[in-house]
């Protein structure tokens, strides 16, 4: 099926029954801003092309179109391509939204951003920026998160960015999100709130989606030249969804490809064990948008897990649920201990380390290629590079050297 167009800015930022805007009364006239000054700037010549010499000249774009041979072979079954969003600035896809939205918040004369963050690169992509463009900056994350990405506030706080601890309910990436609202409502005049991905208040699913879609429009160009033609399958892993629908956005008019989204299994199906919102998740509205939420009878947020911190969220992108409800993309889930072997074999066959979040991807891409023939193509975004989840990485993969390391760094802080 082809899917059809929706102009978010017509439908009051709904996709089918879901995203729209509620919020409270306060935060209208700053969401009203935002919206008019995004749709001046797309329409601004100079806003693309500082746009585009920025992902260029700082950023490192276009990110190669990897075709794994050594995996490809072993697999025995379709061909796999690897689209390297972590080898751009900052390490993760992230860095794409926040140069955008960092541009946009300049024109808009703001001095000051925040942003809410989970696996820590988000976070480190706005303080990146917030250098870069001379903003003050201010992060949020959950303690939980903060103890397990400790690499990624090292750098944010080294980038002068304010890392603000959240330590309200499961102190994740829910908690940071609301902490940030928060605060935005109480500084609106001089700060822009640099969401993170497609999710949160009309215009933000928007405006993530279309600076995302770099990322398919890039994989269009290179694997028409790597092989002639179009691919025939697209994964990618689904937390808030920004990385997957700025794979998926721009292949939406072939009606032939095929798209699977993968979230967290976590390790099982049950309460407070996963974050596989298409499996279990309810319809409703939290944290200014409608969507599926991992919640229960009474609307009340349920505990989530994962390995992967950026996947260890509640909900999911309202354009992703309008995907799911219509059947255009297959969302799946992987469990922790897929994706920590789907992670070990990329290292082995390509020497190449995925992050946590993108080897949700891996594992159900190399799950796909086993089944298929060998003239079938396989596009799987390796949504960042995997430097951040060395301690959860070590520790999964219960490495004692590793272990006896950090103990003997521990003693040597101790005597000085």
């Amino acid at each position: 099926m082809i899917t059809k167009k929706i102009n978010p800015f017509k439908t009051g930022g709904h996709f089918g029954n879901f995203g729209g805007r509620y919020v409270p009364e306060m935060l209208i006239p700053a969401l009203d801003e935002l919206e008019k000054a995004y749709i001046k700037a797309k329409k601004d010549k100079s806003f693309k092309a500082e746009f585009e010499s920025v992902l260029k000249t700082y950023s490192g774009r276009p990110t190669p179109l990897y075709f794994a041979a050594n995996l490809t072979k072993q697999l025995k079954g379709a061909k796999i391509y690897l689209k390297q969003e972590g080898l751009g600035q900052t390490g993760s896809h992230k860095i794409n939204n926040a140069i955008g939205q960092a541009i946009l918040a300049k024109r808009m004369g703001k001095k000051r951003v925040i942003a809410e963050t989970g696996a820590g690169q988000h976070g480190l992509a706005t303080a990146t920026v917030a250098a870069k463009f001379g903003f003050e900056c201010e992060i949020f994350m959950g303690l939980t998160d903060i103890r397990r990405q400790r690499p990624n506030v090292f750098w944010m706080e080294q980038l002068g960015a304010k890392v603000t601890p959240v330590t309200t309910g499961s102190m994740t990436l829910k908690d940071a999100v609301n902490e940030a609202i928060r605060n935005w409502i109480e500084t609106l005049e001089n700060t822009h709130f640099l969401i993170g991905s497609v999710l949160s208040a009309h215009p933000y699913p928007v405006i993530v989606r279309d600076f995302q879609s770099v990322i398919g429009r890039e994989v269009i160009s290179q694997i028409k030249q790597a092989e002639g033609r179009l691919p025939d399958y697209l994964v990618a892993c689904v937390g808030g969804g920004s990385n997957s629908i700025g794979l998926f956005h721009p292949f939406l008019q072939y009606d032939k490809i095929r798209m699977i989204g993968v979230e967290a299994g976590g390790i099982g199906l049950s309460p407070g064990k996963h974050a596989a919102r298409f499996a279990k998740g309810r319809e409703g509205v939290i944290e200014g948008y409608r969507s599926l939420f991992l919640q229960d009878g009474d609307g009340r947020s349920l505990e989530t897990h994962s390995v992967a911190a950026g996947l260890d969220y509640i909900g999911v992108g309202p354009e992703h649920a309008y995907l799911n409800s219509i059947g255009r993309v297959n969302y799946v889930n992987a469990s922790d201990a897929e994706v920590l072997e789907s992670l070990r074999l990329l290292i082995k066959t390509e020497g190449i380390i995925p992050a946590l979040e993108s080897a949700h991807a891996l594992a159900k891409g190399i799950e796909l290629a086993k089944k298929l023939n060998k003239n079938k193509i396989i596009v799987i975004n390796v949504s960042g590079r995997g430097d951040k989840d060395i301690f959860l990485i070590a520790e999964a993969l219960n490495d004692k050297e590793w272990v006896s390391f950090l103990k003997s760094k521990v003693e040597e802080a101790e005597k000085k």
